[in-house]
This record gives C-alpha cells, sequence and structure tokens, in this order.
C-alpha cells in the first residue's frame, strides 16, 4: 500500500488499476480478490513451494474467478489480488502502467535455467489487502456502472473505478457527436466500440483526426472543448472510454 511503497521506494503513489474488456471469449475470466474464508497461512505456504517449482499453485482454491464479457470493467486498486484470465482483451487503464506489480505467481513459466522465473513473492505477501474477498469485490469491484448523463444520440456512464483509486472513467456510447470538455485535465481515452470516428475541436486548437477501433489517443488539458463523431452515417453506437484525474476534494 502507499506507506509500502514511500518506505521501500519512495513514491506516494500505487499501482492503481483496472481491466476493460475489449473482447472476450464465453469462458472469459478475471481473477480478482481472495475467497471467503481462505486459510492466510496455507496460501502463503503454496505460493512458497510453488516458487521452487515442487508443485503448481492452486489459484482457484484462494482467488475468485469472475465471468466477464465485452465491455466488462473491474477495478483493481491497489493490494487486490488479480490476474486476467485468457481469452481475453484487456484495456489496462493504470496509474502506474510502467512501474511495478508485485507477482505472487508466474503460472509455472520458467526461466532459462528451467526454474521458476524471480517474482516479488515478500513484497506481494506484504501488500495483500486481505479483508477484500468475494462478497466485497462483488460489490465494490465488479462492473459498477452507474448513468451520469444522456442527450439526442448519446449517453454517459460511469464505470468506475473505486473511490480510493485517483483516476475517474466515463464511457460515452454515441451515434451522434458528443460534446466533451476536458476542464483543465488532461482526457485519455480508447474506441472500444465502433471501426472508426473524428475528433475535432470547435475552436481549432487541433486538426481534426480519425481514431480506430482499440486506439487510444490523448486530448491535451489545454484544448478545453473538443467533439467525438461517428464516421459516415449513423449506425450501431460507437463507444469510447475516458480516462483522467479525479479533482481533489478540500
Amino acid at each position: 500500500m502507499t506507506s509500502f511503497i514511500q518506505e521501500k521506494f519512495g513514491i506516494p503513489y500505487t499501482q492503481d488499476e483496472s481491466y476493460y474488456l475489449l473482447d472476450a471469449e464465453p469462458d472469459a475470466v478475471v481473477y480478482l480478490g481472495l475467497k471467503e474464508g481462505i486459510d492466510r497461512a496455507q496460501m502463503e505456504q503454496d505460493l512458497r513451494v510453488a516458487q521452487t517449482g515442487e508443485r503448481s499453485f492452486p489459484a482457484e482454491k484462494y482467488v475468485n474467478t469472475w465471468p466477464v464479457e465485452r465491455h466488462s470493467h473491474v477495478s483493481i486498486p491497489a493490494g487486490t489480488i488479480h490476474c486476467s484470465g485468457r481469452n481475453g482483451m484487456v484495456l489496462e487503464i493504470s496509474a502506474t502502467p510502467y512501474i511495478f506489480t508485485f507477482k505472487l505467481w508466474d503460472w509455472d513459466r520458467l526461466d532459462l535455467d528451467g526454474k521458476p522465473r524471480p517474482i516479488h513473492l515478500d513484497y506481494g505477501l506484504a501488500n495483500i489487502q486481505w479483508e477484500r474477498t468475494t462478497e466485497w469485490v462483488r460489490a465494490n469491484l465488479v462492473n459498477p456502472v452507474q448513468p451520469i448523463a444522456s442527450g439526442p444520440g448519446w449517453r454517459e456512464e460511469s464505470t468506475g473505478l473505486y473511490k480510493t483509486e485517483f483516476i475517474e472513467t466515463r464511457r460515452h456510447w454515441f451515434t451522434a457527436p458528443v460534446e466533451h470538455d476536458t476542464q483543465g485535465n488532461l482526457n485519455v481515452l480508447n474506441l472500444v466500440e465502433g471501426e472508426q470516428a473524428v475528433v475535432e475541436s470547435p475552436t481549432q486548437a487541433f486538426e481534426p483526426f480519425v481514431v480506430h477501433y482499440a486506439e487510444t489517443f490523448i486530448v491535451p488539458a489545454a484544448v478545453g472543448k473538443y467533439r467525438i463523431s461517428p464516421v459516415g452515417e449513423a449506425g450501431s453506437p460507437l463507444a469510447t472510454i475516458k480516462a483522467y484525474v479525479r479533482a481533489s476534494e478540500g
């Protein structure tokens, strides 16, 4: 958590993140949060044995698996045990994607010398939030979608993140132009549904540009108002996910 990162690395913030599912097969899952009533000591022992290569770690004995589908969004506040499962294409929205995640187990993958690859087991165990179990995760982290606003041809939803995280995410579904405003805050967006859209500035702060499915684009804080519109005739709804730093309170 924050105190641990500050003490060990001198950094005043943690690895808060989320998984947004751009696509998913019917059997896709996300590993998130601990199961109710697990034996902490036994889990630690099983992790340490797995790191020797003697036997595999029984992940599903200890960690929840949540079915996910296209456009599912799960929050992962720092200290929550997690992993993306197979057969899902994940857009990771993270406060610090380039710094660290403390791995507890590496799915039996081996190094070039045939031994389990080095991980961060002691650091990871020191940061697990053991109270984040099944029902807490269900209530707080899995698809916390809330309607925000709507207009002709568009609607806006909040999809997270958890209240302790400093990133806000908003999803817009649209078949008509949508007006946005940075309000002095850097906006990072991704086109998560639809083939392409055009991004324009009503004040000519930048030249119009086209974005395609799964492309990420950045709108600088100084831009202010901007518009995202479908390309061509209106058809199936398009969608963007927008991330920005929440305003500080007080």
